[in-house]
């Protein structure tokens, strides 16, 4: 399928129905002819695609700050992991990340120890930390560890001071995550991340 873009002046213009489009045609590319775009799913689709192509001005309109990354809010099934998969297609080379569940990081931090909220928390590459609160505290060798709260606060330190942006997905609200990563933690989401939710009625499109 060809792609939703021309170039004009050495810049990428998109056209919106067309990268709508396109995106379902990838979602059903890698995750089946089952993969649709919903209505309730546009207005969402519009800022992160505004967001992802550096659109300055439409994102000053939608209060989106580029020097942050995206924190995206959903129920269960509403399609947060596949959309922030698929948007890697639509990335600036420099803008692109890795994508990495946060119970993996829970299970990594088990075997590796320490290690694991350096790598993760230190290098200084775009992240996406997929389903913020699924994971448990981690123990190595006895010592229990809130692995993620200590990575957010390292990738906090890390857009502080060299702009290097974390992007997130969760099913939690602020106050559960506060409740499960603390107050330090809530207090830097607001800097590190544009929220982006997707309505609480949301139905689960895996069903």
């Amino acid at each position: 399928m060809e792609k939703p873009f021309v170039i004009e002046n050495g810049q990428r213009v998109f056209n919106f129905r067309k990268t709508l489009n396109y995106i379902q045609y990838l979602g059903q590319k890698q995750y089946g002819p089952n993969f649709k775009i919903y209505r309730e799913d546009i207005m969402i689709l519009r800022k992160l695609i505004l967001y992802t192509i550096h659109e300055v001005d439409q994102c000053e309109k939608h209060n989106l700050d580029l020097s942050k990354g995206i924190l995206l809010i959903g129920p269960v099934g509403s399609g947060k992991t596949s959309i922030m998969t698929i948007l890697r297609q639509f990335l600036f080379r420099d803008d692109y990340y890795l994508i990495k569940s946060a119970r993996d990081i829970a299970f990594e931090y088990q075997k590796d120890g320490v290690e694991t909220i350096q790598k993760y928390g230190k290098q200084h590459n775009t992240l996406c930390i997929d389903d913020l609160g699924v994971e448990n505290n981690s123990k190595f060798y006895g010592n229990e560890c809130n692995t993620i709260a200590e990575i957010l606060l390292q990738r906090y330190e890390l857009l502080t001071n060299f702009k290097v942006k974390t992007h997130a997905t969760t099913n939690l609200n602020a106050d559960e995550l506060e409740e499960l990563y603390g107050n330090r933690v809530r207090s830097r989401l607001r800097s590190m991340f544009n929220l982006i939710s997707f309505p609480s009625s949301t139905k689960d499109k895996r069903k």
